[in-house]
């Protein structure tokens, strides 16, 4: 897969040495001389140019990339860079990051947002992951789908702890994708039980997550 990444500051060059390392193919547009740093990322195509600019993703022939992310500390810039790969490039999935939280509602569909990362929101997130038994969290929101990604994890208390996840009534429009359970990742198959202490990985849209708290015994966060 070809995926450009428009900002080669710590978090871009961090997210391209993770691509490149599972084997990807990554080009960094970088407008600061200064940040353009190659021997920091082996193996990832450098551009010096302004990913606003029209001539810059011809350049870069963003037509032929996968994925764009939009990595930059400014949320302007990672708007524009959305719109233009997604409108003029027809980009099949667009990655955005938000840096600051006010902005968050921008980040949609309407400027070419696939997927927006809000750094505070998804850190709120992860602390709440780490402190919570039996509290439904939001971790990552879908903005083409308009489906988030949410994480439980089963009190030894909850109604389907035993239960086979082919015979739970899972509701329409979410989807179980992992259980993790010591340190294991299961996926999840009909005869599978569940126990008390899983942490429940799953992809339901905002409609049904106030059914699927009740489901799963949890309190929505």
């Amino acid at each position: 897969m070809r995926v450009a990444i428009a900002g080669a500051g710590n978090v871009g060059r961090s997210i391209a040495g993770e691509l490149i390392h599972n084997g990807h193919e990554v080009l960094l547009i970088e407008r600061e001389p200064r940040s353009v740093k190659p021997d920091s990322v082996p193996g990832a195509e450098w551009l010096l140019a302004d990913a606003c600019e029209l001539d810059t993703l011809v350049q870069a022939a963003i037509q032929t990339c996968q994925v764009v992310v939009a990595a930059t500390g400014d949320d302007k810039v990672n708007l524009v860079v959305s719109l233009l790969s997604k409108t003029e490039f027809g980009v099949d999935r667009v990655v955005a990051r938000v840096n600051h939280p006010k902005n968050e509602w921008l980040f949609n569909e309407s400027w070419g947002v696939d997927v927006s990362v809000s750094s505070p929101r998804l850190l709120a997130a992860v602390v709440e992951e780490a402190v919570s038994v039996g509290d439904l969290v939001r971790l990552l929101t879908f903005r083409q789908g308009q489906a988030n990604l949410v994480e439980l994890t089963l009190a030894a208390d909850a109604p389907i702890v035993g239960q086979l996840v082919g015979s739970v009534s899972w509701p329409s429009d979410s989807a179980l994708v992992a259980i993790l359970r010591d340190g294991r990742v299961i996926v999840p198959t009909p005869d599978a039980a569940m126990e008390g202490g899983d942490e429940l990985l799953l992809v339901a849209t905002a409609e049904v997550e106030a059914e699927l708290d009740a489901l799963l015994g949890g309190h929505l966060s």
